[in-house]
């Protein structure tokens, strides 16, 4: 059986992506291949993402870079101690 991601998985993940680049932050490209997704998808989760606030998009020559913000380190934080308790009774988000 297959299993697919949660947009709240999804959302995970690509924070979780973003945080682990740093300050410097991580490109287009390498988000998408880390997060593993198509172009039109991650378009829509990142004009999500930088409308709640939870990154931060950085234009420098044409080309775009995000960081994530404090209030996005603090919602990754929530996610994964509700994702553990939920799995601590056998539910999964």
């Amino acid at each position: 059986m297959v299993s697919y991601r949660t947009s709240m998985q999804i959302v995970a993940d690509l924070l979780t992506v973003t945080e682990q680049s740093g300050q410097v932050g991580i490109k287009t490209t390498s988000l998408l291949t880390k997060a593993n997704l198509s172009h039109s998808r991650l378009s829509k989760f990142l004009g999500n993402l930088t409308g709640a606030g939870l990154i931060n998009k950085i234009e420098y020559d044409g080309k775009n870079t995000f960081v994530i913000t404090s209030k996005g380190r603090q919602y990754l934080e929530s996610y994964v101690n509700f994702s553990n308790i939920a799995g601590s009774f056998g539910l999964e988000l």
